[in-house]
Formats: C-alpha cells, sequence, structure tokens
C-alpha cells in the first residue's frame, strides 16, 4: 500500500464512506487535467464539486468525464 492508499482508508474511516467509492486515478486524473488547462487552484475546487455532485447522486464516471469535457473545452 502506498501514502495515498492509508490516506484513503483513514479518511474514508473517518468520515464513515467506502472506500470503494474513492477511485483515485479518476480523480486525480481529473485534479491534473484541471490544473493544466484551466488554473491550478480550480483542482482541489473541481474535484470538492465532484465530491459534491456524487454525493447528491450523481455516478462518478459520467460527473468526471463532463468535468474533464469542461476542462478540454475551456478557454480564458
Amino acid at each position: 500500500m502506498s501514502t495515498l492508499d492509508d490516506w484513503v482508508d483513514a479518511a474514508c474511516t473517518e468520515l464513515g464512506l467506502d472506500p470503494a467509492v474513492a477511485d483515485q486515478r479518476a480523480i486525480l486524473d481529473l485534479a491534473r487535467t484541471v490544473a493544466h488547462q484551466v488554473d491550478r487552484p480550480a483542482a482541489p475546487v473541481t474535484a470538492f464539486l465532484l465530491g459534491i455532485a456524487v454525493g447528491s447522486g450523481q455516478q462518478l464516471g459520467p460527473a468526471v468525464s463532463q468535468l474533464r469535457d469542461l476542462a478540454d473545452r475551456w478557454q480564458q
């Protein structure tokens, strides 16, 4: 296990969540895309918004795709 795996497991335990819901690769890939194509501070905010969306009932995969597509289309 990595430090990230240990952290996710501990954070999920602390919050009463199932660690299986945390698709680390999808979340990290989205954060990287947003950081590079939008703005670095947008990455953690986007991850937070993704969490709210999933917590409100949206499916993780489609929500990630929507946000990644938005970042790909983003122009300043």
